[in-house]
This record gives C-alpha cells, structure tokens and sequence, in this order.
C-alpha cells in the first residue's frame, strides 16, 4: 500500500484560501446587519444618482454593482404607473415597464460593450436601473396630479422633463468615463433612448 500523503498546501496557498474564506463568509453575520448594510449602500447609489456634483470621483460610488437596488426602483416605477392606468389595463402597463427597463438597460449596456466600453454587463445595468430614480419620483408626484386639468397637465410636463435630463446625466456621466473618447457619443446616443422611452410611458400614463 502507497502511504496516504498528509502534505498541507504551501503557507502562501493557505493564506490566501483563509484570507478568502474571512473575506467571503457572511454565515455568522446577523441577518439585520446584512440587511442594514445593503440598505446603506442603496441609499448611498441614490445618493450619488440624485446629487453627482457631490462625488470626489465621477461615478466611482456606482461601480460597486448590485441588482437589489435597480429592482426596487423598477418594480415601484411599475406599480406606480400601473396604478394610473385603467383597472384593465394596469397588468400590461406593469410589465411593460419592467420590461423595458430590464430589457432596454441589457441592450443599453451590450451596445456600450461592442463600443470596447471598460465595463461589466452587471455594472452597467447597475447604474442604468439606479439612474431611473429621478423618473420613480417624476411619476410619483404626476400621480397626485388631478388628471383633468391643464394646469396639472403642464406640471406633468415639467415633472417628467426634470426627471430625465436627472436621469440622462447622472448615467451619461457613467457612460462617458467607461467608453473611448471617439465612440462616446454612440455609446450615449442609446441611453437618452432608454431613458426617453420611460419617460414617454410616464408621461402618457
């Protein structure tokens, strides 16, 4: 019989696989404090979204990606428009704007992608998702808006326009940083796109 090997792995190997087991491991942590953590970070992207002037480093809070952010924001850009459209169609209203938030953002990013954009699919999907923030509260305050009367309706109006131009440059910032300097502008083109169309739904809504 061969004897069994009892070597451990170099000192530096192991140091590494405990370094990323420490690092990784999030078992003994108290759900509140995983809670509370991620909700800081939310709040912290939002914060960057609707206050850009206030970063040391253009869109560096933003590229630290996560997906639970961009899913909030969307599913209450939906439910709040869904509420506005007739009770028939309120179910057609909220998928198409999940839809075309999930699907457009992907898009988005694929085409910064070809354009040699140094960026990842998450990360990009990551800002554009947060960046619909500004139009979550356009479409909110167009909800309390009496729906017959002009006044309102010219309110509306601005509301939606102040939330995109929010919106178009807090992730055109983004944008730019991440693309070479002679594709940016195809790399832009797509996202006031995006960002049009969502606003149209607002406003028809």
């Amino acid at each position: 019989m061969e004897p069994v090997s009892t070597s451990e792995p170099p000192s530096g190997q192991m140091g590494i696989i405990e370094g990323m087991g420490s690092d990784l491991s999030t078992l003994d942590e108290p759900i509140r404090d995983t809670i509370m953590r991620d909700l800081t970070s939310i709040g912290l992207k939002l914060k960057y979204v609707m206050l850009p002037r206030s970063r040391v480093d253009k869109a560096a809070g933003l590229k630290q990606w996560d997906l639970w952010g961009p899913l909030f924001i969307c599913l209450a850009l939906s439910i709040v428009l869904s509420t506005q459209a007739p009770s028939d169609q309120a179910g057609y209203v909220f998928a198409l704007v999940y839809v075309l938030v999930w699907i457009g953002s992907g898009v988005v990013t694929i085409n910064a992608q070809l354009l040699k954009g140094q960026l990842s699919f998450f990360q990009s999907v990551c800002v554009l998702g947060y960046c619909v923030f500004p139009l979550v509260i356009a479409a909110f305050f167009c909800a309390l808006l009496p729906s017959a009367n002009r006044m309102s309706q010219l309110v509306k109006v601005i509301l939606v326009v102040l939330g995109f131009t929010w919106a178009t440059g807090a992730s055109v910032g983004f944008m730019t940083d991440c693309l070479p300097e002679d594709r940016q502008a195809l790399g832009v083109y797509p996202v006031w796109l995006f960002y049009v169309a969502i606003a149209w739904i607002v406003l028809l809504t």
